[in-house]
């Protein structure tokens, strides 16, 4: 069962009650002890006072004992009585002013907290710049936005890195292909070795240039500024990627069932957009079995657009389909092969609906198969792009 959460107001306030109480408590017996001291009688002779006998004086003195002891038991009473309400009105006082003081030691590390929950990997470049006295709440805040600039910089550095490692690695791999085109081109006769090798390594290139072309998509759904926005139906795209594809489908005798709902329109970039549906559906072609299914549908709900592509199979374990969306990430036996893609198709993905405010939600269907939903959001005006 888990621990009851008692958040660092309530300790505070709880404190706070506490030490007024138990100092109130400490006065009022301290006062009640002194109170309690006992009441002394003096016996006082005035000159000039007329004989009185013995018994007499001695019953009078009893009376006046008597007298005395009520009069100081009900005084006792009404302090006990007017301790005991002063008593639960401070404690109530004390609560009260305990979770007000609380809140106002407490309220810089909320603001703190606040922020640093608006800050992700996508806003990195903004800072808490706490204001106020140079006390601990203000060096806590001035920790985290200098941690929030190195992760700034490592992300810009790794950016670069990608992007530049993946440009530069372009130039060798187009000389690679270039050199065995030529040697292939000679008029002498070439061995059937020598061809059989030639066209491994053309496929090895191929499936290195595809690499790099997911490591620049990927950096640059990460962390690429989305400036060229324009509006574009899922169904639309959706039908693109389909027909430009529809050799592979033929191929694989698969069915293919297409909902789409022309209605769905959200607002993003065209290339990206476009490439995430084409992975999408390169996705439920590669890995559908001979003779299997797809069925692919559009839907607007409220101010979401969503496109749901489901795909026979195999029954899938959760856990693994869950670690999908991360790059290099394969299902089982999927992960010895090194010539069905790379394992960025999916996380590229993820990372495109992200960078569109959006989501994949990937679900390991029960009937076997997989279930790739995208949510992404509405655009406002329908034009088409």
């Amino acid at each position: 069962m888990r621990k009851w959460r008692r958040p660092a107001r309530m300790r505070f306030t709880l404190l706070y009650g506490a030490m007024f109480m138990l100092s109130g408590v400490v006065l009022l017996v301290i006062a009640n002890l002194v109170g309690l001291g006992g009441t002394q009688v003096s016996r006082t002779t005035f000159p000039g006072a007329p004989p009185v006998t013995l018994a007499a004086a001695n019953d009078h003195i009893a009376s006046l004992q008597a007298q005395l002891s009520d009069t100081h038991t009900a005084q006792l009473r009404q302090l006990l009585i007017g301790s005991a309400v002063a008593l639960a009105v401070m404690a109530v006082v004390s609560v009260v002013m305990g979770r007000v003081i609380a809140g106002r030691v407490l309220r810089p590390l909320r603001v703190i907290t606040a922020a640093t929950r608006r800050i992700s990997a996508d806003n990195l470049h903004e800072r808490l710049a706490a204001q106020g006295p140079a006390d601990e709440v203000k060096d806590l805040a001035d920790t985290i936005d200098g941690l929030l600039e190195r992760l700034e910089s490592s992300f810009a550095a790794q950016r670069r890195f990608v992007a530049n490692a993946s440009h530069e690695l372009r130039t060798p791999l187009t000389t690679m292909r270039a050199s065995l085109d030529v040697a292939m081109a000679k008029p002498e006769p070439v061995p059937a070795q020598t061809a059989g090798l030639a066209d491994r390594l053309r496929t090895e290139l191929d499936q290195i240039d595809r690499l790099l072309d997911g490591f620049l998509m990927l950096a640059r759904a990460q962390h690429g500024a989305l400036t060229d926005r324009t509006v574009l139906s899922l169904g639309r795209l959706a039908s693109a990627a389909l027909e430009a594809r529809a050799a592979d489908v033929t191929a694989k005798s698969l069915t293919v069932h297409a909902d789409a709902d022309d209605g769905a329109w959200t607002q993003g970039n065209g290339t990206l957009l476009a490439r995430m549906i084409d992975n999408v559906i390169d996705n439920a072609i590669t890995h559908n079995h001979h003779g299997g299914r797809i069925h692919l549908a559009t839907t607007t709900e409220g101010a979401t657009a969503r496109l749901v592509v489901e795909t026979g199979g195999r029954l899938l374990d959760q856990e693994q389909v869950d670690r999908l969306a991360q790059p290099f990430q394969r299902l089982g036996a999927d992960r010895t092969r090194s010539g069905d893609g790379s394992g960025l198709g999916l996380s590229i993905v993820a990372a495109i609906a992200a960078a569109h405010d959006g989501a994949l939600d990937l679900r390991a269907r029960p009937e076997g198969g997989l279930r790739a939903a995208i949510s992404l959001p509405v655009a406002t005006a329908r034009v088409p792009a």
